[in-house]
């Protein structure tokens, strides 16, 4: 893992790590905040346009997806490929918002949007919009609590700490 990753539009984000055995597709429609980890074995599809905000971690073995073909192939068969823009083809953006952190093989699909500080715990499969400070978990994912319990009982152990929280938080907890 080295740090630092320049951009599409040559900026260097000095503090993130994406491990050189991550896949990115369509690395020019990437867009990633500093002080971002990415693990090994991922696959970023950003085909579709991937924004990676400022502090998320992503372990290994994630996919984040801004297409799906799955449906297409089904219903195409055969005819899928060549094909224009087969029925049932899926492309959307895909959003992941700043401090979240996104546990071993989660997949995040297409057009999903995770708000600020989500927590996807192992295995799950997100999709559509995430509420900011939420556990997500399961197939499909479900909201099944709230990061700021924890957040809560840090900063009351660490008040220094209460100012940097605040600064991408908005709020303490």
């Amino acid at each position: 893992m080295v740090y630092g990753w320049r951009t599409a539009d040559g900026r260097l984000l000095r503090h993130t790590r994406i491990s050189t055995h991550a896949f990115v597709e369509h690395r020019d429609s990437l867009q990633v905040g500093d002080h971002v980890f990415i693990g090994h074995f991922n696959f970023l599809d950003a085909s579709g346009g991937l924004s990676v905000g400022e502090g998320c971690q992503i372990t290994n073995h994630v996919s984040i997806l801004t297409h799906s073909s799955h449906h297409a192939l089904r219903v195409c068969g055969r005819g899928y490929f060549g094909h224009p823009r087969p029925p049932g083809y899926r492309q959307a953006s895909t959003e992941i918002g700043p401090y979240c952190f996104i546990g071993p093989h989660a997949v995040i699909a297409p057009g999903s949007r995770l708000g600020r500080g989500v927590l996807v715990t192992a295995y799950s499969y997100v999709s559509g919009n995430v509420p900011d400070f939420a556990i997500v978990q399961g197939q499909p994912a479900r909201v099944v609590g709230d990061v700021r319990d924890v957040d809560r009982t840090l900063l009351q152990l660490h008040p220094e700490m209460r100012e940097h929280y605040r600064a991408w938080a908005g709020e303490l907890p």
